[in-house]
């Protein structure tokens, strides 16, 4: 006697050994002994043997028509051997009893199970539906291998080029094209990225960036809804200064300006006017919807996409001949001594008597020549547009505020290393790159003087600003840091907390309400304490403990790392591309950080550029080497090198250079390179700016 039984969605035979009132036990061909339940038994038969009935029995359940089988079953509840019967004849075999049932079981959208062995046949509705969903199945499949041979073929597909960076980033698993890729990647033993580059579907390793950029932060686009720039109610009083900004030629969001007024009187007022937005934005208005949506201005070599749409940068920014709003603070310092004396803050317009271009200045604007008494006439000076008392008055003031602030950092500053502008060559800065631009890269040394005298006049309005709204009660959103220790980094929060990194009490970005919405949030509560003073608390628009200013926080964080990461990126994309372009092969650099497997970190001398080079055995950190450059991965921003020569051994100015504020082993890791890491999973491979 044997026995047909299901186990774990299986049809098994055997022969029966014994039998209990509930419960069967059994012999399988392998020898192997099992109790079975009898709830679980099937059929009972006296030939043929069990595996030459299973094997008869597959091939004939693939000869029974399931659109016959289903017109012959009854409308009723019934049993496998009941369709065999009606199917083949009354006297249906056991093999043909046993095919039926492997034919049912495996068509569920013909026959739904009611129970071991039994079945009920599903509506017409039904069938067709499942019909349907079962031939477009058939053609999703057909596509998907159409889609894969023309990927390996070197044809990309118009779906899947349009859906490329969710392909490769954020892919649908269960999309046709995800799944043509990945066939084509796994039959062809390519990288997706490497696949989907042979199949034109990345037009440049430039475009491969951006498109990825914007997929990730601007899915929507980097245009703005048509918005009219608001008007400021409140008649504002004419300051009687004049002002000046120090911005980069390419600055068109002018946020701040300087004046002076009583030099040579013993006490001097200096005025830091930044533009005032904030007095027409509301908060939750149209205006402020786009700001908080963007967060920021990003910026990159070429090009930037602002915060808030061009009309109202123009309406706000601190152009040259015009009085514009702002928010001004006067700082009165004792002429002789340089001590702080008083501040104060207004609501006016400043007229800005010029736009400064400190690239166009730099050459001229020199230590030297400020600290001269009486500096004779150069030539080829351009005009200034400011006196030379003025700009040594701001020198002098900007040397002493940093030494103030150093004594309660702890140690000084230092700018060891320079900072690079670059400068794309193309007719048209309105439009995004296209990656094939020339590149020139150029030196300026950090802490030059107008960079210095900016610098400082920000961290002034920021700390003190900062400290006045913690003093009225009024919340604000605050950067600091605990110490200079390692791994203490600087924060976000809504506590005038000191900021160890710069030697400030409390420190509230402030000046840059057109580029970054922090600023903006904070300018919104300085207004309140300027109009309302002592009541501030109850007027300003975001109240202690307000929940909104956490969640702006947390969306300002991740935004500004994505912007400056992208920013990090193109400029080292740029500089990749210099490197071909001047047919650079060899660099010396310094070696920064050992990596491990005899790989080292070094930074060339006179590039913004960091990679990982081998050959350095038996060297040490600060070491000066001539490294010869490897192939360059545009896609993966990544080069490689060899040290071929050792120059000079290690000197003093790394170990304080890196032990700088200035820097960190995570940012000099970070800058090294960036692997493209892929959604597929099949091709795997700080500095406080307080000018900004």
């Amino acid at each position: 006697m044997f026995l047909l039984f299901e186990e774990a969605g299986k049809f098994v035979a055997g022969r029966v050994l014994s039998e209990a009132e509930a419960s069967v036990q059994v012999e399988l061909d392998s020898g192997k002994r099992v109790k079975v339940k009898g709830a679980n038994v099937l059929l009972k038969f006296e030939k043929p043997e069990p595996a030459q009935l299973l094997a008869e029995a597959a091939q004939v359940s693939q000869s029974i028509e399931l659109d016959l089988a289903w017109e012959f079953a009854p409308e009723e509840e019934f049993g496998f051997a009941d369709v065999a019967r009606d199917y083949f004849n009354a006297d249906a075999s056991t093999v043909q009893q046993v095919g039926a049932l492997m034919r049912l079981y495996e068509a569920p959208h013909y026959f739904r199970r009611a129970g071991k062995g039994r079945f009920k046949k599903a509506s017409a509705e039904t069938v067709q539906l499942a019909l349907a969903g079962i031939e477009k199945k058939k053609q999703i499949l057909a596509q998907i291998e159409n889609w894969s041979q023309d990927l390996i073929k070197g044809e990309c597909p118009a779906p899947i080029k349009e859906q490329l960076y969710k392909i490769l980033f954020r892919p649908d698993k269960n999309a046709a094209e995800y799944k043509a890729v990945v066939e084509a990647s796994r039959a062809s033993q390519t990288a997706p990225l490497t696949l989907l580059q042979n199949a034109g579907a990345i037009a440049s390793a430039y475009d491969f960036h951006w498109q990825r950029f914007l997929f990730d932060n601007f899915p929507k686009g980097t245009g703005f809804p048509k918005l009219e720039a608001p008007a400021i109610a409140q008649a504002l009083p004419l300051a009687a200064v004049q002002a000046y900004s120090i911005d980069d030629s390419q600055t068109t969001e002018i946020d701040d300006a300087l004046s002076i007024q009583g030099l040579g009187t013993g006490t001097v007022i200096m005025g830091i006017h930044i533009a005032a937005p904030g007095l027409a934005i509301q908060p939750n208005g149209p205006i402020d919807q786009v700001g908080r949506s963007r967060l920021s201005t990003v910026y990159m070599p070429g090009y930037k996409i602002t915060m808030l749409p061009d009309e109202v940068v123009q309406g706000f920014t601190l152009a040259e001949g015009q009085a514009c709003p702002a928010v001004s603070l006067y700082v009165t310092f004792d002429e002789a001594t340089l001590a702080i004396q008083h501040s104060e803050t207004k609501l006016e317009r400043v007229p800005i008597a010029a736009n400064l271009r400190h690239d166009q200045l730099d050459q001229w604007v020199t230590q030297a020549w400020l600290e001269e008494k009486q500096p004779a006439a150069r030539e080829n000076e351009p005009h200034l547009g400011i006196t030379h008392s003025q700009l040594a008055f701001f020198w002098r003031l900007a040397q002493h505020l940093k030494a103030g602030r150093e004594v309660v950092r702890g140690k000084p500053e230092t700018f060891n290393r320079p900072d690079y502008n670059f400068r794309l060559l193309r007719p048209n800065s309105d439009a995004p790159p296209e990656g094939h631009e020339s590149v020139q890269i150029s030196v300026r040394q950090r802490g030059a003087p107008l960079d210095l005298i900016v610098a400082e006049a920000m961290i002034l309005a920021n700390s003190t600003w900062g400290q006045w709204l913690a003093n009225l009660g009024v919340p604000a959103i605050y950067r600091s840091q605990a110490s200079l220790s390692p791994g203490i980094k600087v924060r976000m929060g809504t506590k005038a907390l000191p900021h160890a990194g710069i030697g400030v009490p409390a420190y509230a970005w402030s000046t840059s309400p057109l580029r970054r919405y922090t600023d903006l949030v904070n300018q919104w509560q300085i207004i309140a304490c300027t109009q309302h003073g002592a009541t501030a608390a109850l007027a300003a628009p975001f109240k202690p403990k307000d929940a909104q200013m956490f969640a702006i926080i947390s969306a300002f964080e991740a935004a500004y790392t994505a912007y400056n990461s992208y920013q990090s990126g193109m400029e080292r994309f740029w500089t990749l591309q210099y490197l071909k372009q001047e047919n650079i092969t060899e660099v010396v650099a310094s070696l920064v950080k050992e990596m491990g497997s005899g790989s080292w970190l070094v930074r060339a001398d006179h590039l913004p550029l960091m990679l990982n080079v081998m050959g350095a055995a038996g060297l040490v950190r600060g070491d000066k080497v001539k490294v010869q450059l490897g192939i360059i991965d545009a896609m993966a921003l990544d080069v490689a090198g060899t040290v071929i020569e050792k120059i000079t051994s290690a000197d003093h100015n790394i170990d304080a250079e890196s032990a700088s504020a200035d820097e960190s082993m995570e940012d000099l890791e970070e800058a090294a390179s960036g692997p493209i890491a892929i959604a597929l999973n099949v091709n795997e491979t700080t500095t406080e700016d307080p000018s900004a």
